[in-house]
């Protein structure tokens, strides 16, 4: 079976920005041959490849008519959606923040009811491999909260799991020694404002990124508290950071259970609190999967290794 479909210049243009990777991902994932040529897709192989390379190929084309930029996750999250009624394209169409004409919305359903739950719940969970957008979206979610002045401030904490005499051998202060664990959120945030907002946050302390161990006595009201790496926080820690919020509060605890650099016997406090607040009413757990992982396809391909590696050999942490 072979069909052609016609597209405008604009979503013609749209793969050769990332290097054909879209068409060499309907090609690999549907087993069906297809060649782009000017404004023509021409589609080529068993009736039903075809059928499900061109249901792929109409959504892409609707969401780069929309603005939307498509990836190869994007390819993953129409074939993952198609044939059944799962709300991809209002998936697609929640943006949750714009900054210099970029888009930062969901690009999988798990990423949309993510968003939604933390939207919708006090304390939200967000669990995962590396790569499915959990910190990423959480802040972007928290900007746009402090923009629509839903909260005063954000908080963007992570536990420095090597607080002993590696850290120590840091140069500078407190501040400068922990900074490499904190780099990470500041440079989601200078995706989201321009560098001079951003300080003018940072010198009114409208937005603070500090280490999990400055959290302690404090009660943070009126805030978007978000921690990352809280698979390094002892069950300890975490019950700390969770005791923490304050009234008109809204916090996002962010974590990859397959990446604990905690010693063997120290149990995880990510582990923990997922039997501790199963069943509390306003916290919300969101898990994420490999097929989530919207970084380059060797990423997913290294989770999916390692996740099975570690099902093999019965070496994922249980505590």
């Amino acid at each position: 079976m072979q069909d052609v479909l016609s597209v405008s210049n604009e979503v013609a243009a749209e793969p050769a920005v990332i290097g054909t990777g879209v068409i060499d991902a309907v090609r690999e994932r549907t087993g069906c041959s297809v060649l782009l040529r000017g404004n023509r897709v021409t589609l080529d192989g068993e009736d039903e490849k075809v059928a499900a390379a061109r249901a792929v190929l109409d959504e892409l084309v609707e969401l780069v008519e929309g603005g939307h930029e498509v990836d190869e996750a994007t390819v993953d999250a129409i074939l993952a959606a198609l044939g059944r009624d799962t709300g991809l394209r209002s998936a697609f169409d929640d943006v949750v923040w714009r900054h210099r004409g970029r888009r930062i919305a969901p690009k999988t359903l798990a990423q949309k009811r993510y968003v939604d739950t933390i939207r919708t719940h006090t304390v939200t969970f967000g669990i995962g491999p590396a790569g499915t957008g959990k910190t990423y979206l959480a802040m972007a979610v928290a900007v746009a909260a402090l923009a629509e002045r839903e909260v005063g401030r954000i908080i963007l904490t992570r536990p420095a799991v090597e607080a002993g005499e590696r850290l120590g051998f840091l140069p500078g202060d407190m501040l400068a020694k922990v900074d490499p664990y904190l780099r990470p959120l500041f440079d989601a945030l200078y995706d989201m404002l321009d560098p001079d907002r951003l300080a003018a946050y940072m010198e009114r302390g409208t937005i603070e990124v500090a280490p999990l161990a400055f959290m302690r006595g404090r009660t943070l009201n009126d805030s978007f508290i978000i921690l990352d790496e809280a698979q390094n926080t002892s069950p300890e820690q975490m019950q700390m950071f969770l005791t923490r919020l304050g009234f008109g509060s809204r916090v996002v605890v962010t974590g990859d259970v397959t990446q604990i650099d905690l010693p063997r016997e120290q149990a995880s406090g990510l582990i923990h609190v997922q039997e501790v607040l199963g069943g509390v009413e306003g916290v919300g757990f969101v898990r994420f999967g490999d097929e989530d992982v919207v970084r380059h396809k060797l990423v997913r391909r290294i989770v999916e290794a390692y996740r099975q590696h570690a099902e093999e050999t019965g070496s994922q942490r249980r505590r």
